[in-house]
């Protein structure tokens, strides 16, 4: 059975923990307009037990996969090709 994926198009920024620095991220839902929200914890969760996969488009404009990393010991979610600045899903537009 394929895995769902969902296209991620928003962040919500987490101006309360200046570390973790996104609460959660969001997408197109359907044709209607509407947008998907998911805290970041249940993000992290969804990808690492193979329940959806989630992407967005860089800055290049290439398809890029969201995956999960891990820093002094705090999990936090960046995208396959990051490591050079702008940040691609902090780059992504308020939601």
């Amino acid at each position: 059975m394929a895995v769902p994926e969902y296209r991620v198009t928003h962040h919500r920024p987490d101006d309360s923990d200046l570390d973790r620095r996104i609460e959660g991220l969001a997408g197109p839902s359907g044709a209607n307009g509407n947008f998907w929200y998911e805290n970041i914890d249940t993000l992290i969760q969804g990808i690492e037990n193979s329940i959806y996969r989630l992407w967005t488009v860089d800055s290049a404009g290439n398809s890029v996969w969201i995956v999960v990393d891990e820093n002094r010991n705090r999990k936090y979610l960046r995208t396959q090709s990051d490591g050079v600045v702008p940040n691609n899903l902090l780059a992504l537009p308020h939601y």
